[in-house]
């Protein structure tokens, strides 16, 4: 079998990265093996080490791309003329059972939160998350007020919701957290 071409080595890495890191988010990064990955990948386990340095740098790479995956989400409510209307819509589908149930294209800091809480201070992937983390609170506050409160509240109802799946609470969470969130709502309660 020949060598494949520059293009399809930088597109088979590419397939490896997103494929990572759906399934780090799915089964968590120590319940997914390399040979897991380059077979989800359709790619053969030998390859991996040609594209790689390590799982490690892997992580690395699926958190960076994770978070670029959400920028173009964010870029999406962004654009929309109604800043009140879209963070609503926003709330409502990041806040909601679908993206409770199924986490593997879901949120990276939800997704990865856990797993990079166990890792080694300033390890090069936590340093990805944290940035992601803020570009995030940026995007949801501004660049001058960032907002972890909200990044905070919603992350940690993801992660409790999927944590209780299947209980009734894990629906109630997910309702008090878009409740709280709700531009309307919060405001009106801030003024109360």
């Amino acid at each position: 079998m020949g060598r494949v071409s520059q293009a399809q080595a930088q597109e088979n890495r590419r397939t490896v990265v997103r494929t990572a890191g759906r399934l780090f988010r799915e089964r968590g990064i120590d319940g997914v093996s390399v040979a897991d990955i380059m077979a989800e990948a359709g790619l053969t386990h030998g390859g991996f080490y040609k594209q790689f340095e390590s799982k490690e740098a892997l992580v690395v790479e699926a958190v960076a791309e994770a978070f670029a995956e959400q920028a173009e989400t964010l870029r999406h409510y962004r654009d929309q003329p109604d800043r009140a209307a879209a963070l609503a819509a926003f709330f409502g589908s990041y806040l909601s059972p679908g993206h409770r149930d199924d986490p593997g294209p879901g949120c990276p800091t939800a997704g990865f939160g856990g797993d990079l809480a166990r890792e080694e201070h300033e390890t090069p992937a936590r340093e990805v998350y944290a940035k992601g983390i803020d570009r995030y609170s940026r995007w949801l506050g501004s660049e001058t007020e960032p907002d972890l409160v909200t990044v905070s509240t919603m992350v940690g109802a993801v992660i409790l919701a999927r944590a209780t799946a299947g209980l009734e609470i894990s629906d109630r969470i997910l309702e008090a957290a878009r409740q709280a969130l709700t531009p309307g709502r919060r405001d009106s309660a801030a003024a109360e």
